[in-house]
């Protein structure tokens, strides 16, 4: 019997066939990118279509099966692997129900030969495109040259923003009816957060509070049942929670679980 609001320490396929078909509201998942590399917390896939499929495709079929027919996923990953990953998706979900790609733009990377790579890639797909459960959101306030702003865009430029200083000034001056993520506008595929990069301190790849908050609030209301599969330091579990979704965590790594217990606690 699977209980709800619950962490499990547990291979998430073995988990998934225990599990309840179509009663799930909303899959998260930050999945193995495929980078091949030893992190700290675990080991990475490596970046091999035959190994990404054989690991994926399993693993996928049961997310789908568990999605209520009003259900979505999101599945985060970056450049490694997103390719194959959407043809597993578009296979298993149908390419009609394929939502949006949406691109989260973070600090993370140093210097590279050749142009840096600075986001990862969230594919959104719904069980049934034509019953999917969806909350249109809009933007939120900046920081705007160190004040709080209405409709204001980020004005720090040092070469690595995903808007050019000239249209965020443009945008700033209400020149523009452009439907990018500022206070008053619908969201688009292109998010920003406060916090840009991963954290470490927790775990290896933490990702912020404020990314899964537009998540469970897009795709779920209160009291629905979320779940994610590769739960890592458990971000998405502890906003679920502080935003009154009853939750079911997965991983098989001990830490992982350690460390959600300890941020649901606290």
């Amino acid at each position: 019997m699977i209980e709800l609001n619950k962490v499990y320490l547990s291979d998430n396929l073995k988990l998934m066939n225990r599990m309840t078909s179509n009663s799930i509201d909303l899959i998260y998942s930050d999945i193995l990118y495929g980078t091949g590399k030893k992190f700290t917390n675990y080991q990475d896939l490596k970046p091999d279509r035959e190994v990404i499929e054989e690991f994926y495709i399993p693993r996928i079929k049961e997310m789908h099966r568990l999605l209520k027919p009003t259900g979505s996923i999101y599945l985060q990953m970056d450049w490694r692997i997103n390719h194959w990953v959407r043809f597993i998706l578009d296979d298993i979900f149908g390419y009609e129900n394929f939502i949006n790609e949406i691109i989260w733009w973070h600090k993370r990377g140093g210097n590279g030969k050749y142009f840096l790579k600075r986001h990862d890639n969230i594919l959104f797909y719904a069980k049934n495109n034509k019953q999917l459960k969806f909350n249109k959101l809009r933007g939120e306030k900046y920081n705007y040259n160190g004040k709080s702003g209405q409709g204001k865009l980020l004005n720090s430029y040092a070469g690595d923003l995903p808007y050019p200083k000239e249209l965020i000034e443009h945008l700033n001056n209400g020149q523009s009816n452009f439907n990018l993520d500022v206070n008053g506008a619908y969201l688009c595929d292109i998010w920003q957060t406060t916090v840009t990069t991963y954290h470490t301190r927790n775990y290896d790849t933490q990702k912020p509070l404020e990314l899964m908050d537009k998540i469970v609030k897009a795709s779920s209301n209160e009291g629905d049942l979320v779940a994610d599969f590769f739960m890592g330091s458990g971000s998405f579990i502890v906003k679920a929670k502080e935003l009154n979704r009853d939750y079911i965590g997965c991983d098989i790594n001990p830490k992982a679980v350690k460390i959600t217990n300890l941020r649901l606690i606290s």
